[in-house]
């Protein structure tokens, strides 16, 4: 059981040296330029010692939702993914799951963890056309789990571990799209309008242009209220560590059944809900959650100074 656990504890350290090279690139656009939206009005050049709460504190724009009269342009000819972007997605794949130190053993092909991998799949805004500058390329890699062992639900900790920690370690873009590794397990259940197989180089399930209407204003306040429980357990990590960590399971359980309920209704992706999940996640909040958990766990278990 160790060399499931030793490898899972490394994904603890994830996010961080993603949000630094955020923050470089946020700050880096602010300097050396005069007066700033919702700031005073300063007349001089703001220097490298300027530092930002949200990524460049811009609020998220309720446009960068809608959808869009075509796909991506850059990503897509006659409805079939580029072929570069195909064959570069297929070679970050390969090298993402051959980089893997694994501690398991499997069977598949000729034994590289590559050989496991059933489908690899695009999905999220890229693969439809509600589309923006703030879009990731999700890329899913398909693996029949039980292949690796009869656990899982361990196997998928450990790959979660894995591409936290590649997700954490890589700043790679597509056309500006950064892109973000998932494996799910074959047979999983995606709810999402549009989803194409990279492999078989054909749509699984094709969007819609069609306009949907969506609530941007009760996103934005479920939005708000989640960041502001956040705000307020944040406040009591020091002094009662242990409650900190239950308040935290409890809101993040809290964020999943609520995307996972906008997911499963009628407009999916337009759902309230995941929209509100998207503010959340656009504007670090999740990021911030993880990293409390952490620091209040090192304090449960940290005795003095």
């Amino acid at each position: 059981m160790s060399k499931w656990t030793d490898y899972l504890a490394e994904a603890k350290r994830s996010g961080y040296r993603k949000r630094i090279s955020r923050y470089t690139k946020d700050r880096n656009k602010l300097l050396n330029v005069g007066g700033q939206k919702n700031t005073p009005p300063y007349t001089k050049k703001m220097g490298s010692h300027v530092t930002f709460d949200r990524q460049l504190g811009e609020e998220v724009e309720p446009e960068s939702f809608e959808k869009q009269p075509e796909l991506d342009p850059k990503m897509w000819q006659d409805g079939k993914l580029n072929k570069n972007i195909s064959k570069r997605l297929m070679r970050i794949a390969r090298e993402f799951l051959n980089g893997i130190d694994k501690p398991v053993h499997h069977e598949a092909g000729d034994g590289s963890m590559a050989a496991l991998m059933e489908d690899l799949r695009l999905t999220g805004s890229l693969a439809n056309y509600n589309w923006s500058k703030y879009s990731d390329v999700d890329l899913h890699i398909v693996i029949d789990f039980s292949k690796i062992d009869d656990n899982t639900e361990l196997v998928k900790g450990f790959f979660d571990g894995a591409r936290a920690r590649w997700n954490d370690a890589h700043d790679i873009t597509i056309y500006g799209h950064e892109v973000e590794i998932y494996v799910e397990n074959v047979g999983e259940v995606h709810k999402s309008s549009g989803l194409y197989s990279i492999v078989k180089d054909a749509w699984i399930i094709e969007p819609s242009p069609e306009k949907i209407d969506f609530d941007y204003i009760t996103a934005r306040k479920k939005a708000d209220s989640l960041e502001t429980e956040v705000n307020l357990i944040n406040k009591f990590i020091d002094d009662k560590p242990r409650a900190a960590v239950k308040s935290i399971d409890r809101l993040k359980k809290k964020i999943r059944r609520m995307r996972r309920a906008g997911l499963h209704s009628p407009l999916q992706e337009y759902s309230a809900e995941n929209i509100a999940f998207k503010i959340l996640r656009r504007e670090q909040t999740l990021d911030k959650l993880n990293d409390m958990k952490y620091d209040a766990y090192d304090k449960v278990l940290s005795i003095g100074e």
